[in-house]
């Protein structure tokens, strides 16, 4: 058995920066700006912070569904925020599994959380879609393995600690050809560089949203202002093909574009809120290390789009819709049974997605909304969609100016 019986740290939640924030605390490492462990809000500012991205997919013999971005992408790949605080990485892949166990247990007997890459699918915890057509590629952390048992312990967005088996370790990380047996460590980041970080992670947050993005060069309509503008659109021009009138016409497809707008937004380990309570927790941090309290103002803009989001978000699924209310409330109830029970509340979450099953059946045999009630639903989330994307520009443009940059009219 080789594990680290030390090991409490749950507190990280996202899927891009969770597994950093639990292995530095983890490690002993202290924000120079608070004396205590690196918070994740701070973590997620350096790596860019929040966005906007609006993406809809419509696959062979899936429903269709809207994945809209709030945090700075991407999530399987180590983000910028590893170069900004000079984190030193220390990363192993091999096509071997049984050198890949051995790096894993090398890693442990050295007293050092392995990060590893692997199909996220492939874990009983997450109670995820089954078969090849699905897989979730993403980094978590193990702090445990023991191959008698063939228990592994994992550390994993949920707030308590997780365990899965050898065989199911061994499927995930074998799964995806290009991070097939992966796996890092990390050393501590360079406390002087954190003010740079800082402001280099704002920057890249400003450039995503009025700047087409570097990593995805042909995709600015997806992404920041645009964005929003697309959403608009689509929500109320039935002309385009991917249309909400159409992609998401009334009855199994609208209910599928609502419930998959709402999981992404609210409860895809995001913060919820638009991620923008979590941005304006960094921007206070912020303000403290860069000396700048401009910056805490700025905050509270932020936060006044948090609430914005969650008018929104209440708005793809609103009470007055009974079908649409228990949907919302069965997924928040799902998400908060895996944050706070983990393996303990699987049954429970099984049942509550046998629900959702029946749910999404009901909508397809009797939609509760008449196309004209439906046409007048896609008004509504237009108008907070372009609230959204004033208040966001207007708080965009503001921390611009702060750090000395301008921001684009919008078009």
């Amino acid at each position: 058995m080789t594990v680290l019986s030390d090991y409490h740290h749950f507190e990280g939640l996202g899927w891009s920066t969770g597994y950093l924030c639990n292995v530095l605390a983890y490690q002993g490492v202290t924000a120079p700006h608070t004396g205590k462990p690196y918070s994740e809000a701070m973590l997620m500012g350096i790596n860019g912070g929040i966005c906007a991205g609006y993406f809809s997919f419509e696959y062979e013999g899936w429903e269709p569904h809207l994945h809209f971005l709030t945090r700075y992408p991407f999530d399987e790949e180590p983000g910028a925020v590893f170069e900004r605080m000079g984190i030193p990485m220390h990363i192993q892949q091999t096509t071997n599994p049984q050198k890949a166990v051995a790096n894993l247990i090398n890693a442990l007997a050295q007293g050092k959380p392995a990060i590893v890459w692997g199909d996220e699918a492939s874990f009983a915890y997450n109670n995820m879609p089954q078969g090849d057509d699905f897989r979730l590629v993403m980094p978590f952390v193990v702090y445990g393995f023991d191959l008698n048992t063939q228990v592994v312990n994992i550390a994993d967005r949920a707030q308590v600690a997780l365990t899965a088996t050898t065989e199911e370790l061994a499927a995930a990380r074998a799964r995806i050809t290009k991070i097939k047996h992966r796996m890092m460590t990390i050393d501590a980041p360079n406390p002087e560089r954190l003010p740079t970080a800082v402001e280099a992670g704002i920057r890249a947050c400003i450039q995503i949203f009025t700047e087409p993005p570097l990593f995805a060069p042909k995709a600015k309509s997806n992404f920041g202002f645009d964005a929003y503008n697309k959403w608009a659109n689509l929500l109320t021009n039935a002309k385009d093909k991917t249309s909400w009138a159409r992609r998401f016409a009334p009855g199994s497809r609208m209910y599928a574009g609502l419930t998959s707008a709402y999981r992404y937004l609210e409860v895809w380990f995001t913060g919820g809120h638009g991620a923008r309570d979590t941005y304006a927790d960094f921007l206070d941090e912020a303000a403290v290390v860069l000396a700048n309290p401009a910056l805490n103002d700025v905050a509270q803009q932020f936060r006044t789009c948090a609430r914005l989001w969650d008018e929104l978000t209440t708005a793809l699924l609103p009470d007055h819709v009974t079908l649409f209310k228990e949907s919302r409330e069965l997924m928040q109830q799902d998400y908060h049974l895996f944050l706070t029970q983990g393996n303990a509340s699987l049954e429970e979450r099984r049942q509550i997605n046998t629900r959702l099953d029946q749910l999404k059946a009901e909508a397809a045999r009797e939609f509760p909304l008449s196309d004209a009630e439906a046409a007048a639903m896609r008004q509504q989330l237009r108008e907070h969609v372009l609230q959204l994307r004033d208040a966001e520009y207007q708080a965009i443009s503001s921390l611009a100016e702060v750090i000395g940059e301008k921001v684009p009219s919008l078009a």
